[in-house]
């Protein structure tokens, strides 16, 4: 399976950026899947698309092993820096190279829209045990915030049409942001029904690094230099719009942790 060229190219170019510019997750929502899964030592789970880790350490947390798949070098890289104790596999959530059977739960936080979904679906199939459960992370943007809804029409109108989008934010946009991707289970068998459960998640920043996380969006980090040089000055003209991001300060970019677990078997 080959990996999306805005994600290949970009994330291979902004990996940096990519770490420094994104928020973490919420610990109330890794307890929640620690109880429910259960994830805790004697337990193995699998990190699809991990990137830089940014999930990934919060699942080491659990005591749990954890074994991350990422295709792109430059974020494999970075994730081996700063998780030396986590095996780290180049393969992909088509087809990881992990053995069949290795794991009591997979996750993919932030990721699975990237993926080809019957194949990977196969493959975390091949992947779990008896029983075991997969889990679907995204934090997307809290567009009921004025001045985070016309950042994210920046970032969704100069999306190319083949990107893969992440759901957008629980209850607004869509009814269901998350129907797009749940008819992919409803043709499968042997999958139980999906819970989910949903944190506000406000990533204390700066309005420099909101311009970053901007940037550091696959589809924007591949375009060429002048055309990014647009892109900022856009996203900067937005952000001096407005009240709450006319800073120079710390500002709290809103976020919403959603999560969504399945058990197979």
């Amino acid at each position: 399976m080959t990996v999306h060229h805005a994600a290949g190219v970009g994330y291979q170019r902004a990996a940096g950026v990519y770490e420094s510019s994104r928020p973490s997750y919420p610990l109330a929502a890794l307890a929640a899947l620690a109880d429910a899964l259960p994830l805790e030592a004697g337990r193995t789970v699998v990190d699809l698309g991990a990137g830089t880790g940014k999930f990934t350490r919060l699942l080491a947390l659990t005591g749990a092993e954890v074994l991350a798949v990422e295709p792109v070098k430059e974020m494999r890289e970075r994730l081996a820096e700063l998780l030396p104790g986590v095996a780290v596999n180049a393969g992909t959530a088509e087809a990881s190279g992990l053995p069949d059977g290795c794991a009591d739960a997979v996750v993919a936080a932030q990721s699975w829209h990237w993926f080809e979904e019957a194949a990977a679906l196969a493959e975390v199939e091949r992947l779990l045990r008896p029983g075991g459960a997969l889990v679907l992370v995204w934090n997307t943007f809290d567009t009921s915030v004025p001045w985070m809804r016309d950042f994210q029409d920046i970032y969704f109108r100069l999306a190319p049409r083949d990107l893969p989008s992440p759901p957008l934010a629980t209850g607004l946009g869509e009814p269901d942001p998350s129907a797009h991707w749940r008819k992919g289970f409803e043709a499968r068998p042997g999958w139980g029904p999906i819970e989910e459960r949903h944190w506000p998640n406000p990533h204390s920043t700066t309005v420099a690094d909101i311009v970053e996380r901007m940037m550091s969006s696959s589809h924007i980090a591949v375009l060429d230099a002048p055309a990014q040089a647009r892109v900022r000055a856009e996203v900067e003209a937005v952000l001096g719009a407005h009240d709450a991001t006319r800073v120079s300060g710390a500002i709290e970019m809103p976020y919403m942790t959603d999560v969504y677990w399945t058990r197979h078997g």
